[in-house]
């Protein structure tokens, strides 16, 4: 039977242990938080070491966290106590700026401003795999087939790597040279939005290989935001977008059949940069992380915070949530 959804506020310990959020942040700090109460559960503290928390994933089966730390990712297990992480993976020269799980979590994905893209092991705790993508990437995401990946990158470069044969099989460039700095896939795999520096978005319909016809098909492009765009994300049933801004706002867009994005509300609450973001699996909720050193929790529908997350003593710029089934 399937956890309890993160709307399903039933306030019992089951319910509270369904829920998976966690924030990390440049004091760094990576925060376990009890969602409803807004009680921070558990703290892994990084005050003796360098390097900030750039950005986390959770394993689909809620087993572990990765954590992007400066040049390393670092995994813990989500059950324990303890601060000290499981596996250390180090081999990136540059900031980790992006980190996935494969659907089964056998392997995890990394991005870094090295101009790499790594795959690593989780079960022989190895590097599998490099790509060269010779400009700093930005962020990465893991198509539903789990054979492609989609990166995007500061040279403006957006590209999709094919796992088996080892390369990369398409490249858009929809902006020129004007960094790409988050890319989100339809958890369908049917469509992809990229969001850039300027804070326009751009979408494409994917279409399959074997149809004929062009593998990303532009269908519009909209200007989300006066300021830097930091993060896009398509709910999980990819009837809404989320756009993240250095304008301090948060932006939810509404998505019609035929690929139209309509601006549906703002939410306003932050006060500095919001970094990152992170939706429920019923797409009713939305958790948000910003440099006013907070998390907060919004429900979609009134647009409205129903949390505030506060305990970081600098910028929360990372976030990572899973309320659906293990």
């Amino acid at each position: 039977m399937p956890a309890p959804s993160f709307s399903s506020r039933s306030g019992s310990a089951r319910h509270d242990m369904s829920v998976i959020l966690v924030t990390g942040s440049y004091d760094h700090e990576v925060r376990f938080w009890e969602a409803w109460s807004g009680i921070c559960s558990r703290t892994i503290s990084r005050s003796g070491e360098s390097g900030q928390v750039n950005r986390l994933a959770i394993s689909p089966d809620k087993r572990l966290l990765a954590a992007a730390i400066h040049k390393k990712v670092l995994i813990y297990e989500i059950a324990s106590t303890s601060s000290s992480p499981i596996l250390t993976f180090e081999g990136h020269t540059g900031n980790v700026t992006s980190v996935s799980f494969h659907s089964e979590g056998k392997w995890l994905v990394t991005g870094s401003e090295d101009g790499t893209i790594k795959i690593w092991d989780l079960r022989s705790s190895q590097l599998h795999r490099t790509y060269d993508n010779s400009a700093a990437v930005n962020d990465v995401c893991v198509h539903p087939n789990q054979g492609e990946l989609i990166s995007c990158d500061q040279a403006g470069s957006i590209k999709q790597w094919d796992l088996s044969e080892n390369l990369c099989s398409h490249e858009l460039t929809p902006a020129g040279d004007i960094p790409i700095r988050s890319v989100s896939l339809a958890s369908d795999g049917s469509f992809l939005v990229a969001g850039n520096n300027k804070g326009n978005c751009f979408v494409w319909k994917v279409n399959d290989e074997l149809s004929g016809l062009p593998r990303f098909q532009a269908v519009t492009k909209f200007h989300a935001h006066n300021k830097y765009l930091t993060r896009c994300l398509l709910s999980p049933d990819a009837k809404h977008l989320a756009t993240c801004s250095a304008d301090t706002t948060v932006k939810v867009w509404s998505i019609s059949h035929n690929y139209e994005f309509k601006h549906e509300k703002t939410l306003i609450g932050h006060q500095r940069w919001v970094w990152d973001c992170a939706f429920s699996a019923d797409s009713a909720y939305l958790v948000t992380a910003s440099s006013d050193h907070t998390a907060r929790l919004w429900e979609m529908a009134s647009g409205e915070t129903v949390r505030q997350y506060n305990g970081h003593h600098k910028a929360a710029v990372c976030c990572a949530l899973h309320d659906g089934a293990g």
